[in-house]
């Protein structure tokens, strides 16, 4: 009878000890990512998320030239998509992030955006009974400085675009998806435009930087990389974007100077025109390109060409 009892009582161990370790949530990483990019938590007055300068209806970015942060505070530089940075190298336009995850952190403490010190910003989530439960689901750990920065990484790393009409054409062997002027677009981007110079890839990026003529340390003052690399060559240089949703995107450039696609092609064709005094302008745009214009409408259904599908509505209002 004793040997039947232990019999029992060892098998009860052996079934109740492994279901004792087993996580009551199934939170990933990504999931947590995607409830801290839209919480206001992390802004110092609980007035701003990640969410209110990247955009999820704009491809995650601003629609204005540079955003607002707490306490209505301008920026100085424009808000690029958050979409398609899988395969960035660097982060921000002057490249001051190394990877995916420094930059998640940056604009929580920025002064100009969230204006959160880190640590207040862990405080809070560590005291939020829902965030605390969620890093240990996720991380099996309390929220730390590098889980936070994990978990909006991985999100962020969700939010890739392969599903437009030049995809459908060029990689899904549809002649029909896209119309002529797109194929000639696409012609003219990659010949007399000299754009894949720079814009290339499957994110249209070398992820470079270079100064296309927008510093003459005047009105355009903005120094750009070497802000970060003390390099006086890198003086006016900025990182080349990746231009998938970028019908979607305006404003454009660093300090989104320019309200639409028509207007940043009539500045790569002619660049001294729109900006004659600039310093160290990169010597691929010496001389204007020449472009017509139906070639340069060519070249904008091209880039049109290249929103997702999932962004049809917004694409349509523009």
């Amino acid at each position: 009878m004793s040997r039947y009892i232990l019999t029992i009582l060892g098998l009860l161990v052996i079934i109740i000890v492994p279901v004792s370790f087993i996580k009551k949530g199934t939170t990933t990483k990504e999931e947590l990512g995607k409830l801290l990019f839209f919480d206001p938590i992390l802004s110092r007055n609980y007035t701003i998320s990640c969410a209110s300068c990247h955009k999820p209806g704009y491809a995650f970015a601003d629609t204005s030239a540079v955003s607002r942060g707490v306490a209505r505070r301008k920026g100085s530089r424009n808000t690029p998509s958050a979409m398609n940075v899988s395969l960035v190298s660097s982060f921000f336009w002057d490249g001051r992030a190394a990877d995916l995850e420094e930059q998640a952190l940056a604009p929580i403490e920025n002064p100009s955006e969230m204006n959160l010190p880190l640590p207040e910003a862990l405080s809070r989530l560590k005291n939020n009974k829902k965030y605390y439960r969620l890093f240990e689901e996720a991380f099996n750990s309390e929220p730390t400085a590098r889980n936070l920065a994990m978990a909006i990484a991985a999100f962020e790393r969700t939010l890739e675009t392969s599903d437009s009409p030049f995809d459908n054409w060029k990689f899904s062997d549809d002649s029909n998806a896209v119309a002529d002027n797109v194929k000639r677009g696409f012609a003219l981007f990659s010949g007399k435009g000299k754009c894949t110079s720079c814009h290339f890839g499957s994110n249209f990026t070398n992820n470079e930087f270079r100064n296309i003529g927008l510093f003459n340390a005047k009105n355009l003052n903005d120094s750009g990389r070497s802000l970060i690399s003390g390099n006086k060559e890198d003086v006016g240089k900025f990182k080349t974007p990746g231009l998938r949703n970028v019908a979607i995107t305006a404003p454009y450039m660093h300090n989104g100077m320019f309200k639409t696609l028509k207007q940043v092609i009539d500045f790569y064709n002619d660049p001294g025109k729109v900006v004659p005094n600039a310093i160290n302008r990169d010597s691929l745009l010496a001389k204007p390109l020449g472009l017509t214009s139906p070639e340069k409408k060519d070249i904008e259904a091209f880039l049109r060409s290249l929103t997702d599908k999932r962004f049809y509505k917004v694409f349509k209002r523009k």
